[in-house]
């Protein structure tokens, strides 16, 4: 199995976020009053903790699911499959690199989700239609079935 086929788009993704992080991260530093949350009563930490244990087994669930079906050649529909498309894309943009931010108390995090999400967004019709033509029907059936097809 190709390193290639199991990473998807995610170096596409990764390339198109990379700016950012190297920009965000030396402005972070250099201005970490601009970036701060400034969350005095610790609540945010703890909600970022649970979002981050969500999405970690989010992201350990797919990542599973990837090494074990694709290379049986198999249309992933069960798990975070299910819920929406791409859930690995999804699961580090919107459940993972926020909270992360936000738990070390900087914006950037939200900066990179959004980023990372939008990078998804403009590679997922290459990556859905490569998928439609290697299963077709069953990917057609899976693509009405998905609850959050648009996420």
């Amino acid at each position: 199995m190709k390193l290639k086929i199991l990473v998807g788009n995610g170096r596409k993704i990764g390339l198109f976020t990379l700016p950012v992080l190297i920009i965000g991260i030396p402005l972070n530093i250099i201005f970490p009053e601009f970036f701060m949350v400034n969350d005095t009563s610790g609540l945010l930490f703890w909600i970022s903790i649970l979002f981050l244990i969500i999405g970690s087994i989010n992201w350990i669930w797919t990542v599973v699911l990837i090494l074990t079906k694709i290379p049986q050649k198999q249309l992933i529909t069960s798990g975070p499959y299910a819920i929406v498309k791409h859930p690995l894309y999804v699961g580090v943009a919107l459940l993972i690199l926020p909270w992360v931010g936000l738990m070390f108390n900087t914006w950037l995090g939200v900066v990179l989700g959004i980023v990372v999400y939008i990078g998804s967004r403009i590679y997922a019709p290459e990556e859905e239609k490569l998928l439609s033509r290697i299963f077709g029907v069953e990917w057609e059936n899976y693509s009405k079935k998905v609850k959050f097809p648009w996420i």
